[in-house]
């Protein structure tokens, strides 16, 4: 395996196995964060083709001041909330408006056994502003004043929509905790 400042320079060269490689070190773990700013792996892979084509011809600014994963990942997240802004689909739900629709959040931090992929999926059943917002703050770590310069909203708004999607989540946490409860104890 090449070095990414090797691999980057021969992909700036033209070179199609440096390229092919660049993309398949990173495919994987960016189909993931793609996959978790989207509701179907269709989008995603949309997301992905676009990030790649965007990482391939801003190569050349790439500075090594970083890792080049975290600089992909990087305009795999900008490239999935520009999909998410510019889809009809997505902006209709890509809304900071309070959901009075959405179950009701519990104040309790109760103690819950959830696997990863459980939570992915609970992540991803938020609406899409909420999950958005949660996914830039608390995994991929953007601050709040970042999110609204991104997303075009308040620092303020960020915040907010960031504590509701945290409550609905532990909401379904803890009802999701419930279910499984009852289904060991043979109710």
């Amino acid at each position: 395996m090449t070095d990414d400042r090797q691999l980057v320079r021969n992909c700036l060269k033209g070179q199609a196995a440096a390229q092919k490689e660049l993309y398949e070190r990173f495919a994987g773990l960016m189909m993931g964060i793609c996959y978790r700013y989207t509701k179907s792996v269709t989008d995603a892979e949309d997301v992905l083709q676009d990030g790649f084509v965007k990482v391939f011809r801003q190569l050349h600014s790439f500075r090594f001041d970083g890792e080049l994963g975290a600089w992909i990942r990087r305009i795999m997240v900008n490239t999935a909330i520009n999909y998410l802004k510019k889809h009809s689909g997505y902006r209709a739900e890509l809304s900071f408006d309070a959901h009075d629709n959405l179950h009701p959040v519990s104040e309790e931090d109760a103690e819950l056994k959830l696997t990863a992929k459980e939570l992915a999926e609970l992540i991803r059943q938020l609406p899409t502003g909420y999950q958005t917002i949660f996914n830039l703050h608390a995994v991929e770590g953007f601050t709040h004043v970042e999110i609204g310069q991104m997303l075009g909203i308040s620092d303020g708004t960020s915040r907010s929509q960031y504590a509701r999607a945290r409550q609905l989540l532990l909401s379904w946490m803890e009802k999701n905790e419930m279910t499984k409860n009852k289904l060991y104890a043979g109710k």
